[in-house]
């Protein structure tokens, strides 16, 4: 049997002609009104609806090649948002609180399908059945960090199949430990400042909360080089130790990982031999991008293609 190799797209954010033409870039083709390649399948890393201008395009186009196997598709913040959003607690009130900052996130996906109600409830029961993560042997697919207790703690936590309303409500309204390692898997790692210290960025504002390198060691670090994924430039002073977070760094030598998310202005990027951050910011950058595993242990960026509007 030949080796299975797989094409991971960043954030697609509703972009569907652009994922169209980053698929054609790669080889794929419709047949039967699928897109597929006869060698490859495409593995989506979550965030494919919000923001972008074909968001109902997007999901059918996604959808359809998940379901016919041509591609693999996992939640990203945002889908796994939709879904809380639509799920209300015992008490009434919304999972997702329909509150500004949310529906501000999830608005022009409801607007996209204004006057098809049912498809869009249909799309988030099918939303419900994808993974929050991939774990190929080879390689290893997660929206945001990849931490392998978290890993063990999910696979022997989250039912299989669709994910419930009621096994949602559970964990949500009851603080279970499941709702934070969902929330850091999708969103990766938080420094929180204490209240006494004041952080100014570059931009002359200060910062108590910013995403984290979760790959290095946070020891030793500056604020400036523990950040990652930040619109915005830390100081370039060393976190002092009684602050310091303290996690597990992803080592070399595990399987490569690929993560979306982070938005990364200067495009798709191998931060580390094993780690590809592969959301290359559609909606500012106008380029979706693409990394080309062919069964490679140490990544490499010229595997990485970009399509541009």
């Amino acid at each position: 049997m030949k080796p299975q190799f797989y094409d991971i797209i960043g954030d697609v954010h509703g972009h569907a002609l652009l994922l169209k033409k980053l698929l054609k870039t790669m080889g794929y083709t419709k047949v039967g009104g699928i897109w597929q390649h006869p060698e490859r399948r495409a593995i989506f890393i979550g965030d494919f609806i919000n923001r972008g201008p074909e968001i109902r395009e997007t999901i059918e186009l996604v959808r359809q090649m998940t379901e016919a196997g041509s591609a693999l598709t996992i939640l990203g913040n945002h889908e796994y948002s939709a879904i809380l959003y639509h799920i209300k607690d015992t008490g009434g009130m919304y999972l997702s609180r329909h509150i500004a900052g949310n529906r501000n996130q999830i608005q022009s996906t409801l607007n996209a399908f204004i006057g098809f109600s049912l498809e869009w409830k249909d799309h988030l029961k099918w939303l419900r059945t994808l993974p929050f993560y991939l774990d190929l042997g080879d390689i290893r697919i997660i929206h945001a960090y990849w931490n392998d207790n978290d890993i063990k703690y999910l696979k022997s936590f989250i039912p299989e199949g669709r994910l419930k309303k009621d096994f949602l409500r559970t964990i949500h309204e009851n603080q279970h430990p499941t709702a934070s390692i969902i929330y850091r898997i999708l969103k990766g790692l938080e420094f929180r400042c204490p209240q006494d210290l004041i952080l100014k960025c570059s931009k002359g504002m200060s910062r108590k909360v910013f995403r984290m390198n979760w790959w290095e060691s946070p020891q030793d670090k500056t604020f400036r080089e523990l950040s990652f994924g930040n619109k915005f430039l830390l100081p370039d002073y060393t976190v002092p130790k009684q602050i310091a977070p303290s996690f597990e760094p992803y080592s070399t030598d595990k399987p490569p990982v690929f993560v979306g998310h982070y938005c990364l202005s200067e495009g798709a990027v191998i931060v580390q031999n094993n780690i590809c951050c592969i959301d290359s910011c559609v909606v500012g950058s106008e380029q979706l991008s693409a990394y080309r595993w062919s069964g490679e242990s140490q990544l490499t960026k010229e595997n990485i293609v970009s399509a541009s509007l």
